[in-house]
């Protein structure tokens, strides 16, 4: 897998070395949901992800002189998932797990695009389950967290969440596995989650 940096963000990355702060708001519309997402997950409050992003920004703009080439993106969720942990640490009473409408409305980012023929209850469900869902792993140690999120929820490959999280592959690989296991046995241990288990099972 080529985790290059692309054409477009390589030429904005220069541009914003030699102080274009033109040029880096630029690579801000280009990732700001795709931070958004990672901090929203991890986080599960919208406060603290709007937080996390804007700290995410940040840092990169102070660091982007240092930032030596390869997959921007991928140094940018790095970023990201360190400013999630530090929020958690920061303000574990301040923030309060918020609902799934209010985590993805401030970017305008809905969790999926809905079948317009669906039914108002097949919807209800989805959007039980997602909270489900987020609620679940939020109850992961940070490291499994990131891990699924990452690769299950945002559909990274391993190569790429090995390398956000400066570790290896197969390291990954068992922190998703140890997660999945977790998230199995949250999801059996509560009856009133034991439907939205079948589903996922589906």
């Amino acid at each position: 897998m080529d985790l290059t940096v692309d054409k477009a963000d390589h030429e904005l990355i220069l541009l914003s070395k030699n102080g274009n702060l033109d040029a880096f708001n630029t690579l801000v519309e280009r990732y700001q949901v795709t931070v958004y997402n990672l901090c929203v997950r991890l986080l599960g409050n919208r406060e603290a992800a709007e937080d996390a992003t804007q700290e995410t920004f940040l840092s990169a703009y102070r660091a982007i002189e240092r930032f030596e080439g390869g997959n921007f993106r991928g140094w940018l969720l790095r970023i990201a998932a360190n400013q999630s942990k530090d929020e958690l640490r920061r303000h574990k009473r301040k923030y309060r797990a918020g609902s799934l409408d209010e985590m993805f409305d401030t970017l305008g980012h809905s969790v999926e695009v809905s079948d317009p023929a669906e039914p108002p209850s097949r919807l209800a469900e989805r959007a039980e389950l997602a909270k489900t869902l987020q609620d679940a792993l939020l109850q992961l140690p940070f490291d499994q967290r990131r891990a699924i999120v990452l690769v299950d929820v945002l559909g990274y490959h391993y190569d790429e969440v090995a390398e956000i999280c400066e570790t290896s592959t197969g390291t990954i690989k068992s922190r998703i596995h140890r997660g999945r296991d977790r998230l199995r046995s949250i999801l059996r241990g509560n009856p009133e989650l034991f439907g939205a288990h079948d589903r996922l099972e589906d």
